[in-house]
């Protein structure tokens, strides 16, 4: 049986969207209700700036269908701030907070920053075996450096994915060949863009069908090995996520819910 295919956005929290996205009047506390009419997954960026409340948790939880899954962010004090050292008893604390949501929790994301390089390994590899086995962990490097066979066997002793991202740090060609060697037993991909000079976030201001069509490649033979895959897309892919995430859907065979569709839906919130 095909594994699923999770598409989803990188936040779900812009004013930009009202309109091309989410219908016009829509407020911001049905955001993320609204958002789940159209996709069944999200990374939250916001856990990436601190830790947050049990209640939040529980609201995400408690707003969104019962298949919906939640892909979250390390905070920033674990992984730039204290660069994976001396963190364990902040990592316990985010760990239980985020367990909060039961079955809804997906995978955890160490995003790493481009300052860390190579040469800080060690830390890595004392982190790595720290990591609650009840959660799914995709690690992020933005040095290209990092990518090499003994890296790859460390993440998969550990069951960590190697996060494939669409971005300007390590090429789009290395990045999908790694689809094919995973370290885990689901891929998390992310599709970033090559800058961030996009600030307009209501329409596709760059075409990136060659792009997606590239990865749809990769990530259709990966399913139907019966894994799982998690994807998200951020605004400066090309300019307004929610679009580029349906052309995946679209590519992939799925069926995308267009946004006049989340209008009809309001009256149930």
């Amino acid at each position: 049986m095909a594994g699923k295919i999770h598409i989803g956005t990188q936040g779900w929290n812009y004013d930009a969207w009202i309109g091309p996205f989410y219908p016009v009047g829509t407020r911001p506390a049905e955001f993320l209700p609204v958002y789940a009419r159209a996709f069944d997954t999200v990374e939250v960026d916001s856990t990436f700036y601190g830790i947050p409340a049990a209640k939040t948790v529980r609201a995400w939880a408690r707003r969104t269908p019962d298949d919906f899954v939640f892909s979250l962010k390390l905070p920033q004090e674990i992984t730039h701030e204290h660069r994976l050292r001396d963190a364990d008893d902040l990592a316990l604390e985010f760990f239980d907070r985020v367990r909060e949501l039961g079955h809804k929790l997906g995978p955890v994301l160490i995003q790493l920053g481009p300052d860390f390089g190579p040469t800080e390994l060690p830390a890595v590899a004392q982190f790595l075996p720290k990591l609650p086995r009840d959660i799914r962990f995709a690690i992020e490097f933005r040095q290209r450096g990092w990518i090499h066979d003994g890296l790859l066997a460390l993440l998969a002793e550990h069951d960590v994915a190697l996060t494939l991202s669409d971005g300007r740090w390590i090429q789009r060609k290395q990045m999908l060949a790694l689809a094919s060697r995973p370290t885990a037993d689901f891929l998390y991909v992310r599709w970033m863009g090559p800058d961030q000079g996009i600030v307009d976030y209501s329409r596709i201001q760059i075409d990136r069908t060659a792009e997606i069509e590239a990865w749809v490649g990769v990530l259709w033979p990966y399913a139907e090995q019966g894994r799982e895959v998690f994807g998200y897309v951020n605004n400066h892919f090309a300019g307004h996520s929610p679009e580029s995430a349906r052309e995946l859907q679209r590519l992939l065979g799925q069926t995308p819910v267009e946004p006049e569709k989340l209008g009809e839906q309001m009256s149930l919130f």
